[in-house]
């Protein structure tokens, strides 16, 4: 015969799983908390339930408990997180998911953790990827100058041409040299015709993969399935479009590696590469895809981005662009082509693309290291997550004079191996595109500044300040992490 507990009591009973689930959330919440503090040294920062940089980070709601990563690039830009801390380094604690970080804006940080003596005693994290910068829409009018001869499809004999989104242009533009120059593959300017078949094309696919990059890198595919949306449709089918094409690449090139008549690109040496390894260090077929799919993203990705911000500060400042004009009308006249010798000597032109990239908004702005042992920065203890905050770096008085100007002048005479230069990272572990992605910037970059003029196109009756505010109005999906 059973016993009949009083109400209260049965309804206590029943809520014990449940508080206890609570005891033990805030038991680790309290043991990461601590835990976390030791690791970053009790440095002054940021005591937060979730890192930015974790995936509920990202995506909870942003609020006073959750500052968002809007709130921390902007932080970071004007140096106001600097500033409130007292230092070139703070911490971001999170006592429930995310792993604790060191952020910093120092160059001797820089140094030692990316390519110092001590960089052996920090490792890439494996979790961490490269960070972009998402831009807003980008709007400009393209006025053509008397003697221009740069010619578009679609464009026609217009003098004005107007461009709601200039990313659309940058980005088919530096696709089109990537993939003919450096890999080989024939894209052209116009969209070709669907497969009877219906598939995708190839840009189409390789557009989808590259504008929904977060369902592509971050979401496991069985995540699709479980929403069966058309936008996950389409990832889906445009990463297996992707996949066919690139394996149907790599028979071809192999064969030709073999016959002796392999092109002589960056594809195909990867390929002739990886063919002429030891087993113990031979890459299989996916990840020799994945290596040049990476390359052919990067490759075109920063160079397209920093492009369409070039053209954003070339229109809000006339007086720079009759400079670069002035620079590029002296080397390469009203009607010739810039060749490979003329590099050198449009400086101002490059000079532009440098303080875009390195001074303004650097597209790879972060750079994640994870100590493995204690070193002599006396910072971070084994485990503990280093963040070089290109952008702080870059928005540091210390080595930037009046670093919120446009000033692409301070470029100028640099020597290539200064550490100013940090936007493709510094030491032996610097961009091996650098080279490719200048030079092919300064030849876009003198063909449109030459042929056209640059200005603001207003929409739906917007100020010039409205539009100034609208455009530069970058934000940073940092959840992918950085270099």
């Amino acid at each position: 015969m059973g016993i009949e507990l009083p109400p209260a009591i049965s309804s206590a009973l029943a809520q014990l799983p449940f508080l206890s689930s609570i005891g033990m959330l805030a038991t680790s919440s309290v043991l990461k908390f601590y835990n976390g503090l030791k690791l970053v040294s009790h440095l002054p920062g940021l005591r937060t339930p979730f890192s930015p940089y974790s995936f509920l980070g990202f995506t909870a709601p942003v609020t006073w408990w959750n500052p968002g990563l809007k709130f921390l690039w902007e932080g970071r830009k004007d140096h106001y997180l600097y500033k409130y801390f007292g230092s070139e380094n703070f911490s971001i604690t999170p006592w429930i998911s995310g792993a604790p970080l060191i952020v910093s804006s120092n160059l001797d940080v820089l140094r030692q953790t990316a390519f110092g003596s001590f960089r052996s005693d920090f490792e890439k994290p494996e979790e961490m990827s490269r960070a972009l910068l998402f831009w807003v829409t980008i709007s400009l009018v393209l006025t053509g100058r008397s003697g221009g001869d740069i010619a578009v499809s679609g464009w026609g004999d217009k003098d004005t041409i107007d461009i709601e989104v200039v990313q659309k242009l940058t980005h088919k533009f530096t696709l089109l040299i990537i993939s003919t120059c450096g890999f080989g593959l024939d894209f052209d300017w116009a969209e070709p015709p669907a497969p009877p078949d219906g598939r995708m094309t190839v840009q189409q696919a390789f557009k989808i993969v590259v504008d929904r990059n977060m369902a592509v890198t971050f979401m496991p595919r069985w995540v699709h399935k479980l929403v069966p949306t058309t936008y996950f449709r389409e990832v889906d089918e445009a990463i297996n479009e992707m996949s066919r094409f690139m394996k149907a690449q790599v028979t071809s090139r192999k064969a030709a590696v073999r016959s002796g008549n392999g092109d002589i690109d960056a594809f195909t040496l990867m390929v002739k590469a990886n063919e002429e390894e030891g087993s113990k260090y031979k890459l299989n077929e996916s990840e020799l895809i994945g290596n040049v799919f990476v390359l052919l993203f990067a490759g075109h990705e920063t160079t397209a981005v920093t492009l369409a911000a070039a053209m954003i500060y070339l229109a809000l400042n006339p007086e720079i662009e009759k400079e670069v004009l002035q620079n590029i009308i002296e080397v390469v006249g009203w009607n010739g082509k810039p060749t490979f010798e003329d590099y050198g000597k449009l400086d101002k032109v490059l000079a532009v693309f440098l303080e875009v990239l390195i001074g303004c908004y650097p597209s790879g702005h972060l750079m994640f290291r994870k100590a493995t042992k204690d070193t002599t920065l006396k910072l971070p203890r084994p485990g503990t997550m280093m963040v070089i905050d290109m952008v702080g770096l870059q928005y540091n008085p210390r080595y930037f004079e009046d670093p919120e100007s446009f000033k692409p002048s301070r470029w100028c005479g640099v020597s290539k191996d200064s550490d100013a230069f940090t936007a493709f990272s510094i030491g032996p572990r610097e961009c091996i595109g650098r080279k490719f992605a200048t030079v092919e910037a300064v030849a876009l970059l003198a063909l449109l500044l030459r042929d056209f003029k640059i200005e603001p196109l207003l929409l739906n009756g917007e100020t010039l300040d409205a539009w100034k505010t609208r455009v530069l109005d970058a934000s940073a999906s940092d959840h992918f992490g950085g270099e």
